[in-house]
Parts: C-alpha cells; sequence; structure tokens
C-alpha cells in the first residue's frame, strides 16, 4: 500500500525545518495527492518514473483517491523498440540512448495501454535494483552495426536481436494480467483507470517560435519529435500555479546541472551571485529576475539543457513568504527530505524544458487560446 501524500510531506518538512544550517525554513501551502517516492537506479528512464509518477497522481484524482502503483519499465520496454527503429530509418543521425520525454509515455498509454507494478517489474534474475548498463550499451552497438553495415537493406530480422535482448534485461510485456481479481489487457486496465492520452497537454516557453502554436522541441531526447504548445513565460507559470491549487499535479523536464540545484539539501535555486560552497544554502539568497529573454538566451547557449524529468506534486513557501514548487525525484529516499525538493520560481522560469498537464489544469483563457 501506498503512503499518504499528508505523512509523507509532513515528514519531509518537519526534517528540513530541524537542519539549523540551513537558510530556508520551509512550509506546505499545498498538498495534491500521489504516491510514494520511487528509485530509477543506474538506469536513463527518469522520463518514464516521473510520468507515470504523475499518472498515479491522476488515478488518485479521477478514480476518488484509488491508489495504484504502475510499471515504469513497461515504457522503456514498449519504447525502445521504436527509438531503434526510428535511429535505423534516420540512418543513425539522431541521438540513440535510454532517454525520452514525457510525451513518449502518453503516446505508450494511447497505443498500447498501461500495466501494474505488480504484472511488470522490469527486474529479471531475482534482481531487486535496476541497472541498465550493459543494455544500454548493447542496443546501442546493436543499432548502430544495423546502420554502418547496412543490415536493414536485407530484411528487418535485425528488430528480433532488439526483443531479445530487452525480453533478457527487462523481460516479455504481458498481453494479459490479473489485478484485483480481474484479468485484464494493458489496453483494458489503462480504460479502467479511466485515462485518456486525448486528456494531456503539452507546454512549453521559448521565443524562437510563435506563440499559442505547438513545435517539436529541439534538444536531443525528443526522438519521436513530440510537438508542445508554446505559451509566454508567464502564463506558462500561471497554468503551473494554477494546476498546482487547483489539484492537478505536473510532469515536469528540467535542467539539473546547476549550481543551486542540490538534491542532497532539497533545493533548487537561481542565485543572483555565485554560490560559495561553504554557504550554499546556510542562508538565504537574492535570485535572477528571469524573463522570456533571459530564459531564451540560457537555452540557446545551451546553459540550460534536458537533463531531468520528476514529479511536481504541491506548494510551499519559506519564511519571507517566496514561493517553491515540491517536487518529487526518482533517486530514492536519499535526502533529508525523503526524495523531495523546493524549486524555487526563478530557478522554474529559467530552467524548465517543459511540462505536461491534464487539459482541464489550464485557466479558462489560456485555453482559449490554445483551441482557437
Amino acid at each position: 500500500m501506498k503512503k499518504s501524500i499528508i505523512s509523507i510531506m509532513t515528514f519531509s518538512v518537519i526534517t528540513l525545518n530541524s537542519q539549523a544550517q540551513l537558510g530556508y525554513q520551509m512550509s506546505v501551502v499545498k498538498d495534491n495527492a500521489h504516491g510514494k517516492v520511487e528509485n530509477q537506479c543506474q538506469t536513463g528512464t527518469c522520463w518514464s518514473f516521473a510520468t507515470i509518477s504523475f499518472l498515479e497522481a491522476e488515478v488518485m484524482r479521477v478514480k476518488n483517491g484509488e491508489s495504484v502503483d504502475l510499471s515504469e519499465m513497461a515504457n522503456a520496454r514498449y519504447v525502445y523498440p521504436q527509438k531503434a527503429a526510428s535511429y535505423v530509418r534516420y540512418q543513425g543521425k539522431q541521438q540513440f540512448g535510454p532517454g525520452a520525454l514525457g510525451h513518449d509515455v502518453i503516446n505508450t498509454m494511447r497505443d498500447f495501454g498501461l500495466v501494474p507494478e505488480s504484472a511488470y517489474s522490469g527486474f529479471v534474475g531475482g534482481k531487486k535494483e535496476y541497472n541498465h548498463n550493459v543494455l544500454d550499451t548493447y542496443l546501442e552497438k546493436m543499432t548502430q552495426a544495423v546502420v554502418e553495415r547496412k543490415l536493414n537493406e536485407q530484411n528487418n530480422d535485425w528488430m528480433l536481436g532488439v526483443e531479445s535482448l530487452l525480453d533478457t534485461y527487462i523481460g516479455p510485456l504481458p498481453k494479459e494480467f490479473t489485478y484485483n481479481g480481474k484479468t485484464y489487457t494493458p489496453a483494458s486496465f489503462r480504460d479502467y483507470l479511466g485515462l485518456k492520452a486525448s486528456d494531456y497537454v503539452m507546454l512549453t516557453s521559448f521565443t524562437h517560435h510563435p506563440y499559442y502554436r505547438a513545435f517539436a522541441v529541439e534538444v536531443p531526447d525528443n526522438w519521436s519529435k513530440g510537438y508542445y504548445w508554446n505559451l509566454p513565460l508567464d502564463e506558462f507559470q500561471q497554468v503551473a500555479d494554477y494546476a498546482l491549487n487547483n489539484g492537478y499535479t505536473i510532469a515536469w523536464d528540467a535542467d539539473v546541472s546547476e549550481p543551486g540545484f542540490s538534491y542532497k539539501n532539497n533545493m533548487a535555486i537561481l542565485p543572483a551571485e555565485p554560490l560559495k560552497k561553504e554557504e550554499a544554502f546556510t542562508k538565504k539568497h537574492l535570485e535572477q529576475t528571469v524573463t522570456a529573454e533571459s530564459r531564451q538566451e540560457g537555452y540557446d547557449r545551451f546553459e540550460t539543457t534536458d537533463d531531468h524529468l520528476m514529479h511536481i506534486t504541491g506548494l510551499a513557501k519559506d519564511q519571507d513568504g517566496s514561493l517553491y514548487y515540491i517536487t518529487k525525484n526518482s533517486w530514492g529516499e536519499n535526502n533529508s527530505a525523503k526524495g523531495y525538493q523546493y524549486v524555487s520560481v526563478p530557478y522554474f522560469r529559467a530552467k524548465t524544458i517543459c511540462m505536461i498537464v491534464h487539459k482541464d489544469a489550464l485557466p479558462k483563457e489560456i485555453a482559449k487560446k490554445l483551441n482557437g
């Protein structure tokens, strides 16, 4: 059984405030229901962990608090053959690796369905921790060899090798499974949960494309060329705040390479002055003012990169009333906030690549602009 979000967040806030060396005293403003913290271990599957966590929260919202533990690795098992085929069709001229974006999980839900963790854990051979280092290397070498040796010119039998590797290291996907005494397929289980891919909206904010139109976000892990609606920065933040204040959560893709992003210290901030290591979080820092122009500059200079996907679950404020986004990571409960971080508004505005929300989480005036 999953822990309730209230018990998790209460513990994390008490733990954070008990650390006298930190200059940030946080309190929860909004607490939206979601499942437990997971650990992606040694895999590049944050895209699946974050978006599955988001969908688990959606089930709790749609089905009056019903908790479900969904399989993260089922998405990897569905997506990796598609990535391999795409890499070969593009003649090796796109990135191949374990990364993807949140819309890939939404597309997998649409095309195949969803699977509970009890039916597909992704563990094989009795293992209890994920390690895809060998799998990722083999898949990359195999697809490169197909392109270099033109093996696809003979037939598509090379795909059997991809499927065999995935079956060996992650396991074959179930066609049917039993859940709470009933038999489902992945598609019928998705329908039982009440989730529809068409209900989810992909959003971003950049100045190099027209606002209120969708474009394929130019980051290497967007292998499937997923389109995201482009909003002005202030409206982009408005969607996030509105969603969280009205009981929705957010699948969040961001840059986590900044000095102000500290999983250890439960924080992500964008200080106006360079952080000094010895006092990085022992005091509260004045943060940068982020505009659409400064955000775009960071993206174009590769200072803002597509690093990691997480799940924004609520809102908090510090001792001065500044707002933060409560963010659930997929690195296990390995910090003093048991796997959560507090992301400042400036950090969110500057370092977000894109996000996914339910369509009803859009303020009506913004929804009209996208539908018009």
